[in-house]
């Protein structure tokens, strides 16, 4: 189901259960992003083209076509917001640090993230957003960490206009979780996030509606369930995927 299916003035499905939606295929067919897509520099110089307007993001989201015409069903009009997309440099290539959401949320609960949220009054911007609520969350100095640009924006079906801020972070960082939001972070290589192969495309039917969203579950070893990367957080990794493509 596209938003433009959903008639105007009803609120868009949630998806509740995503684990349990069929996965329909993957993207396979879309080539692996090389090592030297992956190093900084080169994502530096990349991020900085989209100003230019060189690039249409694969996914937008939902949020932004129905905007307009659901905003009483989530109660306000369009909200800003950020996210902070940390590139950690280990000694093997960068690795991306996300987050997963604590269990007694009201929205996105046990949910894998970015750290983030709306911007408050006093951010100058929205990289002050990304960073402010990266250090809130999970205790990551600004001043260790290094802006290298932003993807486009991604608008939520509850109205939040999210701005991913790609960022380097050089270890070692002691991380320091805010308990009430987040219940664990951890790190994802970026070349298998880069790898359109795990990138898994799912359907889910509401009485013969239906959507469709990506995910790119991730098992380190030692690890008896696979943190399960999908929705937005998995839309905005993928759009990163097709900038530096």
């Amino acid at each position: 189901m596209t938003a433009a299916e959903v008639p105007r003035g009803a609120a868009l499905p949630r998806i509740t259960q995503p684990r349990s939606a069929p996965v329909v295929g993957t993207d396979a067919h879309l080539a692996a992003l090389r090592d030297e897509h992956l190093h900084p520099d080169s994502i530096r110089a990349r991020l900085a083209r989209l100003h230019a307007g060189l690039f249409t993001p694969e996914f937008a989201g939902d949020g932004e076509r129905v905007l307009a015409s659901h905003a009483g069903s989530v109660g306000r009009g369009p909200t800003p917001a950020s996210v902070l997309v940390p590139l950690v440099h280990r000694h093997d290539g960068l690795h991306l640090l996300l987050t997963q959401r604590t269990a007694h949320l009201h929205d996105h609960a046990g949910q894998v993230s970015f750290p983030g949220g709306r911007a408050d009054p006093g951010d100058v911007d929205a990289v002050a957003t990304a960073l402010r609520e990266a250090e809130e969350e999970v205790g990551l100095p600004p001043h260790c960490v290094e802006v290298l640009g932003c993807l486009p924006v991604y608008t939520t079906v509850t109205s939040y206009v999210v701005t991913p801020v790609v960022a380097l972070v050089e270890p070692p960082q002691a991380l320091q979780l805010d308990a009430f939001e987040v219940a664990e972070a951890f790190e994802v290589p970026l070349s298998f996030l880069m790898n359109p192969a795990n990138h898994q495309r799912h359907e889910v039917d509401f009485g013969g509606l239906r959507r469709h969203f990506l995910s790119m579950p991730w098992q380190p070893p030692g690890r008896d369930e696979a943190y399960f990367i999908w929705g937005a957080t998995a839309a905005m990794i993928r759009n990163l995927y097709r900038v530096l493509a």
